[in-house]
């Protein structure tokens, strides 16, 4: 996947803001003050946190929807610490944290077989004991060509003893695609690490 040639040219899940089934979860769910968005792409998420107080570390494979979010923050006065990271294998700065957010990651790392194994295994090392975790994945079963996650590798990913009160909802995922408002089945999942 070349996300530096998506990221010039508007990926069709850059909506310009933070997905409507993650909006709801941010006011009032969010622990803090340490926020992660993981695959934080141009940064709508991020900056939506910081927004709300929160100090954000956000980090994305991509060195230019980096750029593209650095550029916004600065258009906006915004603090959001961005880095360019493989979720999956590089060390991400600033933790232990006490929210993390993955909007749209861990179903790209499956379609791709690309360290999903190794990036369950490293959340709970950079989440503080207590902390909130917010995974919004497409569904599997609920999608054209079958791509997406399914609900038993959310369970199997976010099982005790490292998390626990682990739920998952279905839901729908926002996109846009030449033009067109898109929507996708997808799960949200919350959990939160344990003490």
């Amino acid at each position: 996947m070349d996300y530096e040639e998506l990221y010039r040219s508007r990926p069709p899940w850059e909506i310009g803001g933070p997905q409507p089934a993650l909006e709801r979860v941010l006011d009032g769910e969010v622990n803090g003050p340490a926020v992660l968005d993981i695959g934080c792409g141009s940064g709508d998420l991020a900056l939506a946190l910081a927004g709300r107080g929160f100090q954000v570390t956000a980090v994305d494979i991509s060195a230019t929807a980096v750029e593209q979010a650095r550029a916004k923050a600065k258009a906006t006065g915004s603090t959001v610490r961005f880095e360019v990271r493989d979720a999956a294998r590089d060390p991400i700065p600033g933790g232990p944290f006490d929210a993390i957010f993955d909007s749209g990651l861990l179903h790209w790392l499956v379609r791709y077989d690309s360290g999903t194994g190794e990036y369950l295994a490293r959340l709970p090392d950079l989440a503080a004991p207590g902390a909130r975790i917010f995974v919004l994945a497409a569904a599997k079963a609920r999608n054209p060509g079958g791509w997406g996650v399914t609900e038993e590798l959310l369970r199997a990913g976010f099982a005790e003893p490292a998390w626990t009160g682990t739920t998952i909802e279905e839901t729908e995922i926002a996109a846009e695609f030449d033009g067109q408002a898109l929507t996708l089945g997808g799960f949200l999942l919350r959990s939160r690490r344990a003490s």
